[in-house]
Parts: structure tokens; C-alpha cells; sequence
């Protein structure tokens, strides 16, 4: 197969979770620049509806839903509308996510439960519907979107969100677990842990440190767009064929 082949979407159905705004915009811009037809939801279905007029500009087809990723009927319908739209679902990116900053000591039940059930729950639910249609196909590619906090623990002086470092974690070995499940189905679960990228969920912690991150990165900046797409469509194409369970970390080199 010639390189270009190997990264080519065209007729690939991909969905997107959170694929209204940050990483999930990019990465469903990603997809469509590759020729894939691309499903964008979350709770916003404003900001996906903006998306997908943007991905159909591009040439391909795209469709906005409603989704709470912890809800099981939000899942389900989304799954269902993109198999009635598409009659396929060759990519899930697991992208929807939830933090919540305060101390491990003052951290509310409900606000645990929240980061927990979005990241967690969410990813396990939307990998479940999508994944049942994948073994009957026989293939199919499932991207967690982890992150550099699930690899260890954080300074509290500029991340003190243990929820959301406990639940990326769980997102890391949910990866690699479910890679050795359903590897006898042709199916390849990976993970992408991202470093610090500027997005509307990563801005407090941008605010707090931003000379802490940078100073901590070899590289000496944050993720841009185009850091991202490369490496979501390398585990979304034909180029990533024999990797799965794995977690590539884009992050500068925070963690070398």
C-alpha cells in the first residue's frame, strides 16, 4: 500500500465525542481533511452543528447530535442515528471530558462522581454501543483521549484536580484491557495522552502555570492543532494496523 494510502480516510465513518470546541474539534477537522465522514456530539449541539458545517465544507459528510456521554440512551442514539446515516462505524474517539479542581481533602462526592462518570463511564459506554457494531465488521479503531496527568501525580501548586488524574489513569488501562479483548476482532484500541494544549478546559491550569509547564517542557511550548491531528490520524488509519494497547504521549517531551 503507498504511504498516502495508508493515511487516507476516504469512507471511513468517524465519531467524534466533545467534538464541539478543543481537541475534539480538531481532531474531527483531522478526520475530514483525510477524506472521513465525521459525527460530532456532546452536550452542546450548537457548537457541533458549527463543527459539522465546517467539516462539510471540506468536501465530506458530517452530522451535529446531542450527548451526554454518561447517559446510556444519549449513547445509544448517537450510535444508532450514525449506523441509519452511514450504515458503519469504522473510528470512535473517546474525547468528551469532565475536571474539577479542589483539594483531595475538600473534594465533593458529587463533583468526583462527575469527573468519574464523563471520563470514565462515558468512554466504557460509547466504546461498548460503537464497539458491537465494530466486531461485526470485523474492524474498527477506538481512540481514548487520556492525558500526561493519568501517568502520575501533579504538583497541587498547579493541578490539584485528583479526580481528574485518577479517572485518565483508569482511561490508560481501559485502553490497554480492552486492546487484548477485542484484538481477536480486528479492532485497535490505543490512547492519546496530551500534555498541556490550549483549550477552554485547560485554560485555568494555563493561567496558574504557565511558566511551571513551559520551563518543565524540552520543547519550550504548548500543543498546537496541527500536534494533534497528526497523531489522531495515525491511530485512526491503515498506518496503525499492528498498534493497539498502546498510549502515545504528546506532550513536548514533559515526560522523557
Amino acid at each position: 500500500m503507498h504511504v498516502k494510502e495508508l493515511f487516507d480516510l476516504t469512507g471511513k465513518t468517524a465519531i467524534v465525542t466533545g467534538g464541539g470546541r478543543g481537541l475534539g474539534e480538531t481532531i474531527a477537522v483531522g478526520f475530514a481533511e483525510a477524506g472521513a465522514n465525521v459525527v460530532v456530539c456532546s452536550r452542546k449541539v450548537e457548537a457541533c452543528e458549527e463543527v459539522a458545517e465546517k467539516l462539510r465544507s471540506l468536501g465530506v459528510q458530517a452530522l451535529a447530535l446531542k450527548c451526554d456521554v454518561a447517559n446510556r440512551e444519549d449513547v445509544q442514539n448517537v450510535v444508532d442515528q450514525t449506523i441509519e446515516k452511514f450504515g458503519r462505524i469504522d473510528i470512535l474517539v473517546n474525547n468528551s471530558g469532565a475536571t474539577w479542581g479542589a483539594p483531595a481533602e475538600e473534594m465533593p462526592l458529587e463533583a468526583w462522581e462527575k469527573v468519574m462518570n464523563v471520563n470514565v463511564t462515558g468512554t466504557f459506554l460509547m466504546s461498548q454501543a460503537a464497539g458491537k457494531h465494530m466486531i461485526k465488521q470485523k474492524s474498527g479503531k477506538i481512540i481514548n483521549i487520556a492525558s500526561v496527568a493519568g501517568l502520575g501525580g501533579s504538583d497541587p501548586k498547579v493541578m490539584d484536580a485528583l479526580g481528574y488524574n485518577t479517572s485518565k489513569g483508569a482511561v490508560i488501562t481501559f485502553t490497554k484491557d480492552l486492546a487484548v479483548k477485542w484484538g481477536r476482532h480486528n479492532i485497535n484500541v490505543n490512547a492519546i495522552a496530551p500534555g498541556v494544549f490550549p483549550t477552554k478546559i485547560s485554560r485555568v491550569l494555563i493561567e496558574k502555570g504557565k511558566d511551571y509547564f513551559l520551563e518543565k517542557t524540552p520543547l519550550g511550548r504548548f500543543g498546537t492543532d496541527d500536534d494533534m491531528k497528526g497523531v489522531a490520524l495515525f491511530l485512526a488509519s491503515n498506518a496503525s494496523n499492528f498498534v493497539t494497547g498502546d498510549v502515545i504521549v504528546v506532550d513536548g517531551g514533559t515526560n522523557a
